[in-house]
């Protein structure tokens, strides 16, 4: 399956962005602290490009935090860039974006020259909750789902620092398949847009190896970390769902069911501190959908060329 959402008003966000980008002096991108890399948009860093860039690692209380320290060291590496984990519900953290704005502009941030900051990122990441935080009080929507924010804002965090809000927004085509499924685990993508059952076995399969522990702690299943890694996907949903009683009729699977409740667990954080993705897992992942891609370029390319015209001599 491959999953892709970009509704009509990502592409006026997609424009939004193009206008605000050329007077902004640092770009803020949050990120999924539990899928840094498939949480990270590409078209954004090509609408930004050249700008200083801080990248807010954010939900940190519900990621692995040996990843989450992977990921910063790797952001941290990049030109131009800084990169810092937040529980955006907590105020002291949530009030060094300001101070690490003005690290990557230092001649910005006076009423003479004040700050301006877009902050963007994906649906669902948690930015109207740091907005709120920021604020001290509700400022912007929030919702455990995609799509809340929908029209740009400009919001005054302190004297000559201006920081622009924006939807949430994924990119046109999702061209690496571990992303768009992280994704929907996460709760990024629109519900249409996936199939439950399909996204619940993914999320199990990337994180029975290294997390076989927190599943067995939620859902006692009575079997060692190693077993539990062991299981095919299909059997592990379906020991899950005879614990939480996922059964239908006849004692058969409620598959439907079952796919809820893992996806639900991981979304709240009932399953535990986990991560989807490391910084080389991702690497991996993304050199893999770009060959794939090209070669799919390339063999439409093919099918479109137009016939050579017959030689009436």
């Amino acid at each position: 399956m491959s999953i892709q959402w970009f509704p009509g008003h990502m592409h006026l966000t997609r424009k939004a962005i193009t206008e605000r980008v050329k007077e902004i002096d640092v770009v803020i991108e949050m990120l999924d602290a539990r899928l840094p890399g498939s949480s990270a948009n590409p078209l954004l860093a090509e609408l930004t490009s050249g700008r200083p860039t801080l990248k807010v690692v954010n939900k940190q209380d519900m990621a692995d935090p040996k990843r989450t320290a992977l990921w910063l060291a790797h952001y941290n590496a990049q030109a131009n860039t800084r990169a810092i984990a937040l529980d955006a519900s907590v105020t002291a953290p949530a009030r060094a974006l300001i101070d690490a704005c003005h690290a990557l502009a230092p001649l910005r941030g006076d009423m003479v020259k004040p700050m301006r900051v877009l902050i963007c990122g994906i649906p669902n990441v948690g930015k109207s909750t740091l907005i709120n935080t920021l604020k001290g009080k509700r400022a912007a929507k929030t919702g455990d789902e995609a799509g809340i924010t929908r029209t740009e804002s400009r919001i005054v965090l302190a004297d000559g620092f201006y920081l622009y809000d924006t939807p949430g927004m994924l990119w046109p085509r999702i061209v690496v398949p571990e992303s768009g499924f992280n994704l929907a685990a996460s709760g990024a993508v629109g519900r249409n847009a996936y199939d439950d059952q399909e996204v619940a076995l993914e999320l199990l399969d990337k994180i029975k190896a290294a997390y076989g522990a927190e599943l067995d702690a939620r859902y006692k299943l009575g079997l060692s970390p190693q077993a539990i890694a062991e299981l095919p996907d299909e059997e592990l949903m379906a020991a899950i769902a005879r614990k939480r009683g996922a059964i239908g009729s006849g004692g058969s699977i409620n598959w439907q069911k079952a796919a809820e409740l893992v996806i639900a667990d991981f979304r709240s954080g009932i399953l535990g501190r986990i991560t989807l993705e490391t910084p080389e897992q991702f690497q991996r992942w993304l050199h893999a959908g770009q060959e794939a891609d090209a070669q799919r370029q390339a063999r439409k390319k093919e099918r479109n060329k137009k016939p050579a015209k017959p030689d009436k001599r």
